[in-house]
């Protein structure tokens, strides 16, 4: 480490493509500021898709590629966006993506596309990934919001995959389609298969990483007017 800031084959260097923030982004997407644990954003396509972990996993790679493109893509336009219209442009980048994912999900994919539904095609309008790109890649160089697009996404991955697992678990008795609780001794659980169930595992998920997560530390308060050691 050198002037606090990490080595990492030159990339966080404060003269390197992530201006010195390469680490540091990654950590806050997937960590310290996790869009759904942290920030409670994407919640509907959270509760939606994770009846079976598989669907929360297609869904979870679909924002880590639509949120990591776009953010790199308006951060290499920024600087010839118009201020004006930026939202306009970063709409646009965002739904070019989004469509591309679909197709090739409905061409490759196709059983699987059905059960996303509409899902998908929402990301355009998640907060998360507009969020970033306006937010973030507006103001950052490629490389480095490329990062935070990818782990962004990858904290909204996380979440789903974890929830989509406990609720396929506890309500079929299954990973990933394959019996794992024998029907002979685990009476299946209605209430994780359903919609509520997705609001109490998500709810559990957030507590707990709460309980795990070091609280952030207070800013100092302002020294009082006139301090400086006289009674």
């Amino acid at each position: 480490m050198s002037g606090g800031i990490v080595q990492l084959g030159g990339a966080c260097r404060p003269g390197g493509p992530c201006a010195g923030k390469g680490l540091a982004t990654l950590r806050d997407g997937l960590w310290s500021n996790n869009p759904i644990a942290v920030q409670i954003l994407g919640i509907c396509s959270a509760l939606a898709v994770t009846g079976r972990l598989a669907n929360a996993l297609v869904m979870g790679a679909a924002l880590v590629f639509v949120a990591a493109m776009s953010n790199l893509l308006v951060s290499l336009l920024r600087a010839a966006m118009p201020r004006g219209i930026r939202m306009i442009v970063e709409m646009t980048i965002i739904s070019t993506f989004v469509i591309l994912f679909d197709q090739v999900l409905k061409a490759f994919y196709p059983a699987m596309s059905k059960e996303l539904g509409p899902y998908v095609g929402l990301i355009i309008t998640n907060c998360i990934v507009m969020g970033r790109a306006e937010a973030f890649a507006l103001q950052n160089p490629p490389l480095v919001s490329l990062v935070d697009g990818a782990a962004n996404g990858l904290g909204y991955a996380a979440v789903l995959a974890a929830v989509g697992l406990v609720r396929e678990l506890a309500g079929h008795g299954q990973v990933l389609g394959r019996t794992v609780l024998a029907e002979s001794w685990y009476p299946r659980n209605q209430l994780a298969s359903q919609a509520p169930g997705a609001f109490v595992v998500l709810g559990l998920l957030v507590a707990l990483f709460y309980a795990v997560r070091p609280p952030p530390k207070a800013a100092a308060p302002p020294p009082a007017a006139g301090a400086g050691g006289r009674p």
